[in-house]
């Protein structure tokens, strides 16, 4: 799925405060996948997921010019893809500061 966890809103907000406070960082949100299913699905919903994670922040007010989102979709396992534990750790978004 590409929607936001509950959760998740707690480390996303921090991320806005310190966006709103260090106004000259910008960053690149990247999504990824397990490498359950198809690989051109996997990209796409991995692009959903960071750029579910990018409207987000742009709704608080940070400027679309300093968050990029991107797909990697299974490309950049954390985790071995043969455990359900490994694949649920390969679903996730990362968030990588691109200019301080």
């Amino acid at each position: 799925k590409s929607t936001l966890k509950p959760e998740s809103y707690p480390a996303i907000n921090e991320l806005v405060t310190l966006l709103k406070t260090e106004k000259n960082i910008e960053i690149e949100i990247s999504g990824h996948t397990d490498n359950i299913g198809n690989p051109e699905t996997n990209k796409k919903l991995s692009k959903e997921r960071a750029e579910a994670v990018r409207q987000y922040i742009l709704k608080k007010g940070i400027n679309a010019n300093r968050v990029k989102s991107v797909g990697y979709g299974d490309t950049r396992p954390i985790a071995t893809n043969d455990t359900e534990e490994g694949q649920q750790l390969n679903r996730r978004t990362e968030v990588k500061i691109l200019k301080k």
